[in-house]
């Protein structure tokens, strides 16, 4: 494996892992601010990026490259309010996307087709974190009263899912 290619997948390691700490960190503000839906849907969205992390490892050790783990920073835990967190839940998946673009491009011009197939899913992927965190903006901005956000917080994980 190049390595421009192997630098790049260490770079979106790096961003599937501060996702899942920002994630992580966006569950337990909405935990301690009262928001158990949003928490919990948070709560999965950061396992959700773990296992995109999985993902790009796996891929690096099947081609008998070793992964890199580097040290994450902290990320934000104070919010003003819930359009805050959805707000910094869409710029971080604009910024993963950005990321997941880059490798793709970097694989393509290096003429390695496997990780070009690897990021081609996570471009697929990331087309729908965009449209749940666009929605997320959407519906807390729409929500403008007490009682129209606890309704939005109880349902929040299966407006954005269709789960239950």
């Amino acid at each position: 494996m190049n390595q421009k290619v192997i630098d790049a997948l260490h770079s979106q390691i790096d961003k599937e892992r501060d996702a899942s700490i920002t994630y992580d960190a966006l569950s337990i503000w909405c935990s301690a601010n009262d928001f158990p839906g949003f928490a919990e849907f948070f709560k999965k969205q950061a396992e959700e990026e773990r296992e995109h992390t999985e993902k790009i490892i796996e891929h690096m050790l099947d081609l008998g490259v070793m992964p890199v783990l580097n040290a994450t920073k902290a990320p934000p835990s104070q919010f003003k309010n819930l359009l805050e967190v959805a707000k910094a839940a869409l710029a971080h998946e604009k910024a993963n996307t950005a990321g997941v673009v880059e490798t793709y491009e970097i694989a393509l011009a290096e003429k390695d087709y496997p990780t070009r197939n690897l990021m081609n899913w996570f471009i697929d992927e990331q087309v729908e974190e965009e449209v749940w965190a666009n929605r997320m903006v959407t519906l807390v901005e729409r929500a403008t009263c007490a009682g129209s956000i606890y309704t939005l917080d109880r349902h929040i994980v299966k407006d954005l899912t269709g789960g239950e």
